[in-house]
């Protein structure tokens, strides 16, 4: 475990995140490490207003997901955010669901960087940027 701060977002698994199996759909996982990574970023001073002014944000590079438990309808869920590294221009967080009863139900890692819609390109982020995501 990382000396990065932890971020912890709850919420609670709705009806239209199930599939035919009655259990969350894998691309709905995505989405709710998405939910939380936003709120993660709102937390720490970063919005969608202020990246559309900045021209400057978070983009995903790669992202790998180990199923553990299933997600049912109704059930409460904590997902927990926190940066493993960031090297250069290139980022790694872990984000971990966790049930009520604290038993893992997936493990991810999303290895992203901070992207400049201007020059489209990746780059170094600012102390601003390394304090929204928990590095400094």
């Amino acid at each position: 475990m990382s000396d990065f701060k932890t971020f912890t977002y709850h919420t609670i698994i709705k009806e239209h995140h199930l599939d035919t199996f009655s259990h969350v759909n894998n691309a709905t996982y995505l989405q709710l490490l998405e939910e939380a990574r936003w709120e993660f970023l709102n937390a720490n001073g970063i919005d969608l207003h202020s990246i559309h002014q900045s021209q400057i944000g978070p983009v995903v590079l790669e992202c790998h997901i180990k199923f553990i438990r299933e997600l049912r309808l109704r059930q409460a869920i904590t997902i927990e955010s926190q940066m493993l590294s960031f090297e250069n221009k290139v980022g790694i967080m872990r984000q971990d669901i966790v049930n009520n009863e604290r038993e893992l139900c997936s493990s991810t890692k999303i290895t992203f960087g901070v992207f400049d819609m201007r020059t489209r390109k990746l780059i170094v982020p600012s102390e601003n940027w390394l304090n929204a995501i928990g590095v400094i």
